[in-house]
């Protein structure tokens, strides 16, 4: 299956400046995906834990070096659990609000 969709990886690098205060610098790598609608099952399992999951996205196992964030269509999203299975990772993601 072609990977259709477009999702950037977020990866988060705090860096001290000039007086040791810490400073966020994000990182964004451009992938190939598919995305796939959350199960029922998996989406109210999450609401026992207080995780509102909304989308998945599936992308080559290379290609993920374990970022927790990623933005889709303008939206950022917590990546909340990444499974793989060979060659294909899997990411379950929650809208970010109000960033």
């Amino acid at each position: 299956m072609r990977h259709k969709d477009v999702i950037k990886l977020i990866s988060v690098e705090w860096i001290p400046d000039d007086i040791g205060n810490q400073t966020a610098k994000e990182t964004k790598t451009e992938v190939f995906a598919n995305m796939f609608s959350v199960s029922a099952t998996e989406y109210y399992n999450a609401a026992l834990t207080g995780l509102r999951p909304s989308l998945m996205f599936e992308i080559y196992s290379f290609e993920y070096g374990g970022e927790t964030r990623l933005e889709y269509e303008g939206k950022t999203y917590n990546i909340i659990r990444a499974t793989t299975a060979g060659e294909k990772t899997r990411l379950v993601c929650e809208e970010v609000a109000g960033i």
